[in-house]
Order: C-alpha cells, then sequence, then structure tokens
C-alpha cells in the first residue's frame, strides 16, 4: 500500500479510471494477438502506471491522499472501533488496540476509532457525553440508572426502542467505514450494531468482538450472544458472561487493554526521576484526580504535605505529585501553595507510564485503567473513591488481592503513605509484589492476536456488501 499526496480536484476519480480503463483497453485491441501474455500484461502494468502517475494530479480523496493497492495484494481489513466519551476508560482502551495493532500489524489492518452514536444519531444518544459527566456528579441519578436499566428485559426494551429510531443511522455509519471487523468497547455498542449486521446478513462475514473495559462489577449490556468473542478483563467479569448465554468458546480472559507503553517500557526508575526531575533519594507518591482532576484532590494533597514533613528533623519523609488533569483552577490553586515536601503539580498527562515508574504508590478513584496501569508498574494503590455500579467492583479486586486499601479520609490516606514510607516499608513492599502479580501488561497484545487470528480463520477477504435497507422492525 502507498499514498500518493493529491492536489486539489479538478476532475473526479470515476473519470480517472475511465480514462485508465478506455486506454487500457486500447492496448488490448491494437495488441498483436500472437503477443505472449506476459508481455501483453506488461504493457498493461506499464500503461496503468503511466496513466495514473499522469492523472494523478486531476482528483483528490476526502482525506487528501489516494490510496493504490498493489495488483494481487490483499487490502487491509477495516476495523471500526466502537467507543463513547462516557468516561475516559472507553476511549482509552480503544487507541491502545489501535496503537496495538499498529504495532504488530502495520498497515494490514486500517484502524478507525469512532463514536458512531455521537456522529450518527440523535438524542439521547448523541448526548451521552454530557448525560454521563452530569449523572456521575450526583451520583446517586447514576446509581439509579446503572440498577434500574440491569434487568435485560428492561435494558431489551429500551434498546429497541432506540433502535427503532436510530438503526439506520448506525446502518449508514457501517456503510461509510464498512468494517471487516467490529470492536466494541462500551456497554451500549453490541446489541444495535448486531441487529444491523443481522438485518444485513453480515453476521456471519463480519467480525464482531466485544473488549469490556470494567474489572469486575460490569452492566449486563457489556454481554451479547451474537458477539465472535467476548474479552474478559478478570474471571470475575468471564464467570459474569458466562450466566448471560456466552459460550465458553466466546469468552477470554486476557486482562484489560493498556497502552503498549506501559508493557513495553525500558527505563528504570533512578533514570525516570532523573529525567522527570524528581529527588532521587525519596519516595514519591502520586496523587490522581482522572481527566477531569474530580474528587478530594486538593484536600488530600494539603494533609500529605503536612504529613510527610517530619517538624522535629525539618526535613520532608516523601514527594508528592499531583496529577490534575483538564481542571486548571485546580492546578493554579496548588501551584500557588507554599509546600514545605518536594512537589509537582501537573496538568493533563500523555506520558504516564513514566510518572507512574517514578513513584513508590498511587492514590486514585478506582477507575479500572488506572487501576490496570498501577498494577503493572508494581503500585501499592489507595482508592479514595468510586463511581456507584461499574467501579464499586474494584474495590475488592485491589483489596481482597492484597494490592492496595480504600479509604475515602484525606487525613487517613495522608496516615498511609507515611506509614509506608517510614514504619511499615514491608507491607509496601508487599503490596508492590502483589500488585505485580495482579498485572497483565500484555493483555492488549493478547487480545489483538486473537482477532488477528479470528481474521486469519476467516479465509481470503471479500467485499463486504453493506447496501441500506429498509426496516428494522422485524429483527428488534
Amino acid at each position: 500500500m502507498m499514498k500518493v499526496q493529491a492536489p486539489p480536484r479538478k476532475t473526479s476519480f470515476t473519470e480517472v479510471l475511465q480514462r485508465v480503463y478506455s486506454n487500457l483497453g486500447s492496448v488490448s485491441s491494437n495488441s498483436d494477438s500472437s503477443s505472449s501474455s506476459d508481455s501483453y500484461n506488461c504493457n498493461n502494468l506499464q500503461k496503468l502506471k503511466y496513466y495514473i502517475q499522469e492523472s494523478d494530479d486531476d482528483f483528490e480523496e476526502e482525506d487528501g491522499t489516494m490510496e493504490l493497492v498493489q495488483i494481487g495484494a490483499e487490502r487491509a481489513k477495516n476495523v471500526l472501533i466502537l467507543m463513547s466519551d462516557t468516561g475516559g476508560g472507553h476511549r482509552a482502551s480503544a487507541e491502545a488496540i489501535r496503537d496495538a495493532f499498529k504495532l504488530e500489524y502495520g498497515d494490514e489492518y486500517r484502524i478507525i476509532v469512532k463514536d458512531v452514536w455521537k456522529e450518527y444519531t440523535g438524542w439521547p444518544l448523541n448526548d451521552m457525553e454530557r448525560q454521563y459527566k452530569f449523572m456521575v456528579k450526583h451520583v446517586q441519578l447514576w446509581k439509579v440508572a446503572f440498577h434500574s436499566t440491569s434487568p435485560r428485559w428492561i435494558h431489551s426494551s429500551y434498546l429497541a426502542a432506540i433502535a427503532a429510531y436510530y438503526a439506520k443511522e448506525v446502518e449508514a455509519g457501517l456503510m461509510e467505514y464498512k468494517p471487516d471487523i467490529i470492536i466494541s468497547v462500551h456497554p451500549m455498542m453490541q446489541h444495535i450494531p448486531l441487529w444491523v449486521l443481522k438485518w444485513q446478513g453480515l453476521q456471519k462475514k463480519v467480525i464482531f468482538v466485544t473488549v469490556i473495559t470494567d474489572l469486575n462489577s460490569c452492566h449486563p449490556t457489556w454481554f451479547h450472544p451474537g458477539v465472535n468473542r467476548c474479552f474478559c478483563p478478570s474471571e470475575e467479569v468471564a464467570k459474569r458472561a458466562a450466566l448471560d448465554g456466552l459460550e465458553d468458546s466466546q469468552i477470554r480472559v486476557f486482562g484489560l487493554p493498556i497502552r503498549p507503553s506501559f508493557a513495553r517500557a525500558v527505563l528504570s526508575k533512578d533514570e525516570l526521576r532523573e529525567e522527570l526531575e524528581l529527588d532521587p533519594s525519596l519516595p514519591a507518591v502520586l496523587l490522581m484526580g482522572g481527566g477531569e482532576g474530580m474528587g478530594p484532590v486538593k484536600k488530600t494533597a494539603l494533609a500529605l504535605g503536612e504529613s510527610l514533613f517530619d517538624k522535629e528533623l525539618g526535613k520532608p519523609l516523601g514527594q508528592l505529585i499531583i496529577i490534575c488533569g483538564r481542571n486548571k483552577v485546580l492546578k493554579s490553586t496548588l501551584e500557588s501553595h507554599e509546600w514545605t515536601i518536594p512537589v509537582k503539580v501537573r496538568g493533563f498527562e500523555t506520558q504516564m507510564e513514566k510518572w507512574m515508574g517514578a513513584c513508590d504508590c498511587i492514590i486514585t478513584k478506582a477507575g479500572p485503567g488506572t487501576i490496570a496501569e498501577a498494577l503493572i508498574r508494581g503500585l501499592p494503590i489507595i482508592l479514595n473513591d468510586y463511581i456507584p455500579g461499574q467501579e464499586k467492583g474494584n474495590v475488592p479486586y485491589v483489596v481482597d488481592n492484597g494490592a492496595g486499601v480504600f479509604t475515602r479520609s484525606p487525613k487517613e490516606t495522608a496516615k498511609i503513605v507515611t506509614e509506608w514510607f517510614c514504619t511499615k516499608t514491608d507491607e509496601l513492599e508487599r503490596m508492590s509484589e502483589n500488585a505485580l502479580k495482579l498485572a497483565q501488561p500484555e493483555a492488549v497484545f493478547d487480545i489483538i492476536k486473537d482477532i488477528h487470528e479470528l481474521a486469519q480463520a476467516r479465509g481470503p477477504l471479500v467485499n463486504i456488501p453493506y447496501v441500506l435497507t429498509a426496516s428494522f422492525t422485524s429483527i428488534i
């Protein structure tokens, strides 16, 4: 596959192809009947190359490039990853899968990460991000929404009603990208796309897999018996998948997909501390506020600043790194504070593998992605909050496996960190070992390799005939 940069459009690609093939036709009609087929094919290929080169300044694809597939070569497989920005974990998992595909298979797969709901449908699907943020700020609302839609008859009826309005819009999205493989990393993105594929008669041609991004307590809409694979991050989730009707052959337990940079990191803690300008002699605690800088970050930071300073000796017992995310007000407030210990205040970070690799423990809410990343780095975890529903089960997942503790109290959090750094270093070391045992750094590569094997088992790739349909009523 090669890409040819194209200037502004003058004539359509169809017209160029007509010109190419009409000239190839003239080659065929004018060629000597006694010429060998090899000579004929060579002339044709030379003509094809000439006319494409001659015409490449006459048209432009939508993204400004034209893709030319080598003759005889199989085209790249289209992989559509369905996600939504309802929490940062879904996009992070989607991007981890995308990056792993590129590392392992290069141009063999064309990866498209899309929120099809937001781009193609109407309310309420196109507004899920705003609704979710509002409800998790008012946690009782989210708790009611999560649990009230858990019974199958309720969420099936709800999704069927939505499909009656928006199935054709979802179909239009699938038609645009013509996926050979669909990967869902969101609980709302199984049923309707699978109904569309069933109506199209493509459920046996398009590979559909679900990658669950909740470590323990997940919503039942994650599970659909029509998928080729359901990738579960833990045995607890795999048991729920089996209870919801999935066969053992459909279920794989590989772990949560985390950015390849976590699995393939090469720098040591000492090297990272030097790069990040941290004190090499002091233990470090990482305080996370998530992408939006939410939770009791300020109170916890101030409590740590006081607890990690030995007033008798007049020196710090540890250092603190605070990740404020997109919360600029929080970042500004903490930067203006006069600290008695070494503190680094950061905004939204894209290289969390480095900051985690440089620290000795982490304080965070019970988001599955952050937990999985911390486990890979062997960081003991202090969980200080969770979202009711999908994150509640992450607390016992960490605590019961001896990889961390849970407390909502900023003062208690500061006390635990100080003890870990001073009088209970053996407990800190033991929890670090347990975290590493629980970690699954190769999960994202295991997932994409299994998907690749599914694609290979399908045999030679053919163009999948996506067409617009008249009605979805009979299958919903």
